[in-house]
């Protein structure tokens, strides 16, 4: 597993890369925007540790640049702002997960290697969220191994919800993705299929969470 740490302080990424390694991982180290994005676009990573605050551009300007240019490599940006509406800009720039500092280093493990996992199986079609899987091949969703079954329109926004795990989608983003669907689809159907699929899924492993003004977003629930 290769990693790229991309962090301008010292002393925080010689801790980082000591405890990586000691992990696993094959880290790789940036101290510098400019750096970091040369490094992503001419290189094979599996997975960015990405800081914010960096030197010649910052840590969001490099995950805009990339996503702008097509870079699919997963990147888990580290940040002491975690405000919703600051979570959110992070998530539609192209973030797939985030932690606040000071971080903990055993939950940043298991985070990175969901990270890969997830990157790993999109490109053989399969998409997961936590215990939730879809399978693009066999278009089947199981949960904890055991397969659900859904209406043909739940099926779908799930779909569009887990294909896209990690970008919020508003109702219109929704039904404009649904344009085979019967014409009747709405705002407020996009809604009752929403609370369906809330109560399919139960509480506690998988959450759709509603961002208000945004759209949903689906995402490990706490007791995931």
């Amino acid at each position: 597993m290769r990693l790229l740490l991309v962090e301008d302080d010292h002393e925080l990424a010689s801790w980082l890369m000591q405890n990586l390694v000691q992990r696993g991982f094959q880290v790789d180290w940036a101290d510098d925007g400019r750096s970091a994005e040369h490094r992503v676009l001419s290189e094979d990573f599996d997975v960015i540790l990405l800081d914010l605050g960096l030197p010649t551009i910052s840590g969001a300007q490099v995950l805009s640049r990339l996503k702008s240019k097509g870079n699919d490599t997963p990147v888990l940006v580290m940040t002491a702002r975690d405000t919703l509406a600051q979570r959110v800009a992070l998530l539609r720039d192209g973030a797939d997960d985030f932690m606040g500092k000071p971080l903990a280093i055993e939950e940043l493990e298991v985070r990175l290697q969901a990270l890969i996992r997830r990157s790993h199986g999109r490109a053989r079609g399969i998409f997961t969220c936590g215990p939730l899987v879809y399978d693009q091949a066999s278009q089947r969703f199981t949960l904890g191994g055991q397969n659900l079954s859904f209406s043909p329109r739940e099926h779908a926004v799930l779909r569009l919800l887990i294909q896209k795990q990690g970008d919020p989608l508003s109702k219109q983003q929704i039904l404009d993705r649904l344009v085979s669907m019967e014409s009747d689809l709405n705002p407020e159907a996009v809604e009752v299929i929403v609370h369906r699929l809330r109560k399919k899924l139960g509480e506690g492993a998988i959450q759709i969470v509603t961002l208000r003004g945004v759209g949903y977003l689906l995402e490990e629930g706490d007791a995931a």
